[in-house]
């Protein structure tokens, strides 16, 4: 789970305790998880055919990995494996901050900032 999801799912919470989520519009209602008006009108057909066949864009995709990565590494015992999903790992990282991914938090600095954000 990404930073930015800890600190949603922590506030969410509180409000829930804190009944300020009761009684909203739309409670109880299905979402509506095919919403696509954030893509151009001329590409939902294509997206979609994507969308249905698999696959998905390669931020996504390295975004899985990632997860899967820290999973294994959390999990497994071969101290070799281990080794070769963190280099991995930190490569895959170190491709997303050169990117500059506009939501995208330093490994460094992720547990400050979340420690900063939860108060």
């Amino acid at each position: 789970m990404g930073l930015l999801d800890q600190v949603a799912d922590r506030r969410i919470a509180a409000a829930i305790e804190a009944g300020e989520l009761a009684n909203l519009p739309g409670e109880g209602k299905a979402l509506d998880l095919d919403d696509d008006r954030l893509v151009p009108e001329d590409l939902r057909v294509a997206w979609r055919i994507l969308r249905n066949a698999g696959f998905v864009p390669p931020e996504l995709a390295e975004r899985r990995e990632r997860i899967e990565l820290a999973r294994l590494i959390a999990t497994i015992d071969d101290d070799g494996g281990r080794r070769r999903a963190a280099a991995r790992l930190a490569l895959l990282e170190a491709r997303r901050e050169a990117a500059g991914s506009s939501l995208g938090v330093p490994v460094s600095y992720r547990g400050a900032l979340l420690d900063r954000l939860s108060r």
